[in-house]
Formats: C-alpha cells, sequence, structure tokens
C-alpha cells in the first residue's frame, strides 16, 4: 500500500482520558476510509491529531511522508471541522475565496465549481449567518474542497444534508478517489459505510476491527454494519470492563 497516513501506537491523553490509546492505523492513496463510532469514541482527536492541530502524547504519526506536524504539508490537506469554522459576516462566495487565497493558486472559476457542486450558487451572496445549519455544513464542505487537496479529512460531512444531495457528495467523493484523493470520513451514520472502500470501528480510542464492510460483516457473522459493530464492541467490552469511554 502506498501509504498517505501512517500511525504507530499513537496515543493522545487529556488528564486521566485517553482519547486515543494506541492506535495504529495505514490509509493508502485513493482509498475512501470511514471511520465509525460512536459520539466521544475518539473519531475527532484523531482526525486533528492528523492535521497537527494536536501533538500526540506518544506515539508518531506520518501524512504524505512527512511526521506531523509538519507545516509544508498543511497546504495539501482539506478539513472539514464537525462545527462550522465559517467567518458568520462573509458570505459564502467570500468564505470560499477567503480559504482559497490562504492555499493559493485557486481560481475563481474553482471557487465557483465547488459552490456550485454543494447547491449553493443562488445563495452564493448571501451572508454565512443567514444561512441555515445544513446550509452551512454545505459552505463549510466547499471551503475543504476548494484548493483541491491531496488528502481530504470530513468530520460528519453529510450531518443536516438531504438524501438527494448527500448522494451527490458521495459521488464526488468517489470521483475524487479514483483520482487518487484520499478520504477519511468519520460518522456514526452507519447505512453511509457501505460507500467506504475500508472501514474502522473505533470505540474508547481503539480500532475494534478494520476491513471492508463485507469482511466485517464476515468476521462478525452479522447482516449489518451496525450489527457487526456492536458485536466487535460487545467483544472489547468483555476484554477491557473498567475502561471509561474517550471523551473526543
Amino acid at each position: 500500500m502506498n501509504a498517505v497516513i501512517e500511525t504507530h501506537q499513537l496515543h493522545k491523553h487529556f488528564g486521566n482520558i485517553r482519547a486515543i490509546n494506541g492506535l495504529d492505523l495505514q490509509v493508502g492513496q485513493g482509498e475512501i476510509y470511514g471511520l465509525l463510532g460512536p459520539n466521544g469514541s475518539g473519531k475527532t482527536t484523531l482526525i486533528r491529531l492528523i492535521t497537527g492541530l494536536l501533538h500526540p502524547t506518544d506515539g508518531r504519526i506520518i501524512v504524505l511522508g512527512q511526521p506531523m506536524p509538519h507545516k509544508g504539508v498543511l497546504a495539501q490537506i482539506g478539513y472539514m471541522t464537525q462545527a462550522s469554522a465559517l467567518y458568520e459576516d462573509l458570505t459564502i462566495r467570500e468564505n470560499v475565496a477567503f480559504f482559497a487565497a490562504m492555499c493559493g493558486g485557486v481560481s475563481r472559476q474553482r471557487v465557483n465549481e465547488v459552490i456550485a457542486l454543494v447547491d449553493l450558487t443562488d445563495r452564493a451572496n448571501s451572508l454565512v449567518r443567514t444561512l441555515s445549519g445544513g446550509m452551512k455544513q454545505r459552505a463549510s464542505l466547499a471551503c475543504a474542497l476548494v484548493h483541491s487537496p491531496r488528502l481530504l479529512l470530513l468530520d460528519e460531512p453529510t450531518v443536516g444534508v438531504d438524501p438527494q444531495l448527500r448522494a451527490t457528495f458521495w459521488a464526488y467523493f468517489r470521483r475524487l478517489a479514483d483520482e487518487g484523493t484520499t478520504l477519511i470520513i468519520s460518522s456514526h451514520a452507519m447505512d453511509e459505510a457501505e460507500r467506504c472502500d475500508r472501514l474502522g470501528f473505533i470505540r474508547r480510542g481503539k480500532l475494534l476491527a478494520e476491513g471492508t464492510a463485507v469482511s466485517l460483516r464476515q468476521q462478525s457473522n452479522t447482516p449489518t454494519i451496525e450489527a457487526a459493530f456492536l458485536h466487535f464492541a460487545t467483544m472489547e467490552q468483555t476484554e477491557n470492563p473498567s475502561q471509561g469511554e474517550a471523551n473526543a
């Protein structure tokens, strides 16, 4: 595998809370990797470690061949946060153009393309503070995509998005992967798991299991991804009954 992301015995502790607890992960180029787990399982903390926004307590993380944090890698990463990171008093177009300018070398045409992709062309000149939650989610995605990153990190990207637009998003994610972009998509929506190339079930800051949706169902002898997750979570709970949940 031509690895874009590698973690080796990665730990991140917040006091007594082990948000990430000895996690080993490898994600290849052009792969859509789904991080599935409940709220508080460590998904967002892991994504922040990958971006270099957090420093690990212990272990190593390598992104695009460089140990993180690494300033030179940041321009090649697109990150859509779970909470809106937009400027409320700017329009959608101004927000997307600002992120494009921060990265450099992005054309006005590309700004218009990503606004159209998230179906916000008619609202491009609206102030962000006037938008619904779902529209803000879509605008955030446009900002993450505008500079055509090699690695795209999406934290719950389809929350508040209607089913038709969600299908459009996933078709675009697949096209990006086919063109060589690597995507990490965190979610607690099990129905999206089938769209990923590989899945990592995460709980208490650990990978419970990893593989394709088909292989995980087979390993657990269960009919659905949700049932497979519960199977592996029950196994982990039995083996480590005293450890508290991560709070991240």
